[in-house]
């Protein structure tokens, strides 16, 4: 299973390299951890919105639509999960703003709809079974270099709520790895520096330098 990082791929550079990670890593399905921004993907991929995305898109995801041809292969998790190769996989889109968290999502409009609200991590709560968790948060304890401290008590929260055995980090753009609980967090390198493939037997996750393009 090929596992992808902040992929950022409105930029044709990246869009190059993300689409060289596909090639290269020749899986069946594939899991990305936001700021995706190209949504028209060779191999099945299920991903969570980030906080750079095509918002309407989004949306259109959020609600079983697909808006236009440029859409196909893409599926998005918000708050949802996906029976993949004998592993289940949940997801928790977007990111954190304390000002935004408590309103209901129906009120979220234009780039605030990047953020997730209360009624997301409850939803993502109730939950059952979860192997793999996809953050675009990060949960505490992440040793990413960033000039802010890094964690949301609300990613802990669900942590606590799911104890997956894995934890899928994107928005840092650096590899960094710890454990929260019983969960094995990792955050991962942006899609052209690096893919990742994950076996579904033992979620072991190895690395691998995206190709050049």
């Amino acid at each position: 299973m090929l596992v992808l990082g902040d992929a950022h791929a409105d930029d044709p550079e990246n869009r190059r390299a993300l689409l060289a990670a596909y090639r290269q890593a020749d899986a069946d399905v594939a899991l990305q951890l936001g700021d995706l921004l190209h949504y028209d993907l060779p191999i099945p991929t299920w991903f969570i919105a980030g906080n750079n995305e095509d918002f309407d898109v989004v949306a259109a995801l959020r609600n079983g639509l697909v808006t236009n041809s440029r859409v196909d292969n893409a599926h998005l998790l918000a708050s949802t999960a996906v029976d993949l190769q004998g592993i289940r996989v949940a997801g928790l889109s977007g990111n954190f703003a304390p000002t935004k968290y408590d309103r209901p999502r129906a009120n979220l409009v234009g780039e605030r709809r990047r953020h997730f609200t209360h009624e997301d991590v409850q939803a993502a709560m109730d939950l059952t079974d979860v192997d793999v968790l996809l953050t675009h948060e990060a949960p505490h304890g992440l040793p990413v270099a960033e000039e802010y401290d890094v964690g949301c008590s609300h990613v802990d929260d669900l942590l606590n709520a799911l104890d997956p055995e894995l934890c899928l980090v994107g928005h840092h753009h650096e590899h960094a790895e710890t454990t929260f609980g019983g969960t094995r967090v990792v955050s991962l390198a942006p899609a052209w520096e690096r893919y990742y493939a994950l076996d579904p037997d033992t979620l072991a996750l190895t690395d691998y330098e995206t190709p050049d393009t």
